[in-house]
């Protein structure tokens, strides 16, 4: 699991750093909103702790724009501020969690597990569809053209996270974590296998979306000599 802390507070964000890559977590520390907006659109983290008072770009405003992008990854705020409008703002803005300053890292942790043991849901029945391609979540149906095919439970999944991030380098460990859960045991080769299918699935309706390796990050889905835009 990988964890960005967003806290203009050096010591506390260094404090935090050290307790959760304790309890096996890896983490990232950005001290102003606009490197941590910067990072969390690499969308390469499974939850975000947010401070809400931060230089250059402000907490809320760093929400905002992350739920505006329709960026899930879970967020929880940190702050000083803990008046009940302050957190029905925060909560209001689409942070997934609310804790005040000064808290102990126990129950920071506590809501953290709670946290990742939600199951992905994603919003929505409409199709998605990028390029020649339609995939309906709800029945798991590819279609290009005249050609269509059911993919696996697993297979659904993973093209979905690819639909929803188009064009995107996603690492491995985010689709291991999103697709499989954070708390399962599941070896690497796996996602390779799943790979090697989806492509399968891809070719076998004539699509000319490409499923790219990026060597020493993850994979990638996009268009041919084309920015793609999912919608």
């Amino acid at each position: 699991m990988r964890i960005l802390i967003i806290e203009d507070d050096k010591s506390l964000a260094e404090t935090l750093r050290f307790q959760l890559e304790c309890n096996h977590f890896e983490t990232d520390v950005c001290y102003d909103g606009e490197e941590g907006l910067y990072f969390i659109e690499q969308q390469s983290h499974d939850l975000i702790l947010l401070d809400r008072m931060l230089p250059i770009l402000d907490g809320i405003s760093v929400l905002k724009i992350t739920r505006e992008k329709n960026i899930s990854t879970p967020i929880i705020f940190l702050t000083a501020l803990g008046a009940l409008n302050d957190k029905i703002t925060g909560l209001d803005c689409g942070a997934d969690d609310y804790l005040v300053k000064p808290f102990d890292f126990e129950e920071l942790l506590a809501r953290i597990r709670c946290i990742l043991r939600r199951p992905s849901k994603w919003e929505g029945n409409k199709p998605l569809e990028l390029g020649d391609i339609s995939y309906d979540t709800s029945q798991k149906k590819l279609s290009c053209s005249n050609s269509s095919c059911s993919l696996s439970a697993r297979e659904g999944d993973l093209l979905e996270f690819f639909l929803r991030n188009p064009g995107q380098t996603i690492p491995r460990a985010s689709l291991l974590t999103k697709v499989w859960g954070p708390d399962a045991e599941v070896e690497d080769g796996n996602l390779d296998n799943y790979i090697y299918f989806l492509r399968r699935r891809l070719k076998s309706v004539k699509s000319a979306l490409q499923l790219k390796t990026i060597r020493g990050i993850g994979y990638q889905l996009e268009l041919p000599n084309a920015s793609p835009a999912a919608h």
